[in-house]
């Protein structure tokens, strides 16, 4: 599996691409080119091009979330590219709208615009098998104590609006010759709880070989001391915290995990 990231809030020296604060990655994984979130806006497809990377030829294209950070990207695509066929892999809350502090902050689309494009919606309420070693893992299960516990703003169902607690948030875990290798957007229902969900799953123990994406993670608090504590225990290779991780939580992280930089441009390979 190759990995790259065309959206992140950081981009890596003398390369030139354009950074904001959101998540994009592009996947390679056998016949599948999937499209991992989908940035804030239109830097996707600059970042793309300019990498060389033609996103007319996405097979899948996967929602962690529904917020704006990860979605609003997406109308930008349509209009450039002809999605008919395109697998859309979204829970239902995703396409909610949301707000968070009085600010409207969900997918600015529908389901049914999406499907007005040509694109097969797939219920990611449940994992949905991408190929033989991709997997979108579903709702995920908040199994830990110190994690998943914060509803972030409110979502409107049948006109009334109830407080969000992400459980639209998923990720992917992909099966590498050296263990489970985990793809986050934001990590809302926890890190953790995403690599117990993962292993449960795969019906492994509970262990990740690595991580990339954002952990949500921005305060120094028990969250945090709790996740390293976790991370130390439970993955064995390289960490990729980004996007919605502060320059603290990374420091704090340093001092006991294997963490690296990432920025836009940035590949990896996954064997």
């Amino acid at each position: 599996m190759k990995l790259t990231v065309l959206s992140d809030n950081y981009t890596y020296i003398d390369r030139y691409f354009i950074g904001e604060p959101a998540l994009s990655f592009y996947i390679e994984e056998g016949d599948e080119r999937i499209l991992f979130d989908t940035g804030y806006s239109d830097s996707v497809i600059f970042n793309a091009e300019k990498m060389g990377i033609n996103l007319s030829n996405l097979t899948t294209i996967v929602l962690s979330h529904g917020h704006n950070d990860h979605t609003r990207g997406l109308p930008y695509l349509w209009r450039k590219y002809d999605f008919h066929g395109v697998k859309l892999i979204a829970h239902p809350l995703a396409f909610m709208k949301k707000r968070y502090l009085g600010e409207l902050i969900g997918a600015p689309f529908t389901r049914a615009e999406c499907e007005r494009h040509g694109m097969e919606i797939i219920d990611g309420s449940k994992p949905v098998k991408i190929s033989e070693r991709l997997l979108f893992l579903g709702e995920i299960q908040r199994v830990t104590a110190f994690e998943g516990k914060r509803p972030l703003g409110e979502y409107e169902l049948d006109g009334r609006w109830t407080k969000d607690d992400l459980y639209d948030d998923s990720a992917l875990v992909y099966e590498g010759e050296a263990g489970l290798f985990i793809i986050t957007g934001c990590s809302h229902s926890g890190i953790c709880n995403i690599i117990c969900h993962a292993c449960e799953l795969k019906k492994t123990e509970v262990r990740a070989d690595g991580v990339i994406g954002g952990f949500h993670l921005m305060e120094e608090d028990e969250q945090l001391e709790e996740t390293v504590r976790f991370l130390k225990d439970h993955t064995s290779g390289k960490l990729y915290p980004c996007h919605c991780v502060s320059l603290k939580a990374k420091h704090r992280m340093m001092q006991e995990l294997p963490v690296e930089e990432v920025g836009v441009g940035m590949e990896l390979v996954i064997r």
